[in-house]
């Protein structure tokens, strides 16, 4: 295992994320927070309690939750694109460095920026609205796992991305309603019965309902299953990444 070369790639792109601290972090954690002040502290005082928690502290997972899907699809993705915009991405493919070892710096980078931001809006949220958090090693163990799940897949986008333009459709028009449309702001339960069945067929879904168990201890969705499904889809990210780099699609060419 190359160290150095893992070690060279994640300071690499830590370093970019501490010379863009506005847009990296600052950003999304302030975009955040304004959620919390529409949602939790105006519209959620005069909401009903969902499931016997407080609209203000149900959407807290949801909205940290969102938070991460989007970030570490952004950093991965960036990443990554920028060595094949660049040129620079020869020099990586010439060094002594494995792809295991490529995917590692660039993936633990971005899940690390991830994780950054998470733990900022969670103790930015405590300023706005009051919750508590029932299974904290279960709360991180979702929260690093989701962080490196979709900073994969984020790997994957920026790979396949030809474009800036490409870069972005995937997050813009994909990623984004999924999450909004995955119970983020409301329980899957308060939907008709059809719409309960379609919402299942979202990935989000089981992600946010995982997260929520470990505040409260409520989910829509068995806390085995959402585990299961994040494993499954880490797993499907990891055998699309080792085909790319077996094949060499839109990094050799």
């Amino acid at each position: 295992m190359n160290l150095y070369g893992i070690k060279a790639i994640y300071l690499f792109e830590m370093a970019r994320t501490w010379r863009t601290i506005m847009q990296s972090i600052a950003s999304p954690v302030l975009s955040t927070s304004l959620y919390f002040i529409v949602f939790g502290s105006a519209i959620g005082s005069r909401m009903a309690s969902i499931e016997g928690v407080s609209y203000g502290a149900f959407i807290v997972p949801g909205l940290i939750m969102l938070s991460i899907l989007t970030e570490s699809i952004s950093n991965a993705s960036f990443g990554i694109y920028m060595p094949k915009f660049t040129g620079t991405i020869y020099e990586i493919l010439s060094a002594p460095i494995s792809a295991v070892e490529t995917v590692i710096g660039y993936v633990g980078a971005a899940a690390t920026k991830s994780i950054i931001i998470g733990t900022i809006i969670l103790v930015t949220a405590r300023l706005f609205v009051d919750f508590s958090i029932a299974h904290p090693l279960w709360m991180i163990a979702f929260l690093v796992l989701t962080s490196v799940t979709f900073s994969l897949f984020g790997f994957i986008i920026g790979i396949w991305a030809d474009s800036f333009q490409k870069l972005q459709v995937v997050p813009l028009m994909i990623v984004t309603p999924l999450a909004f449309l995955g119970g983020s702001f409301y329980s899957i339960n308060m939907l008709p019965p059809f719409w309960q069945t379609v919402a299942l067929f979202n990935p989000v879904v089981y992600l946010v309902s995982g997260f929520r168990w470990s505040f409260y201890g409520v989910a829509d969705v068995d806390v085995g299953i959402s585990l299961g499904m994040t494993l499954a889809f880490m797993l499907l990210c990891l055998a699309a990444i080792g085909w790319i780099f077996r094949t060499g699609y839109r990094i050799k060419a």
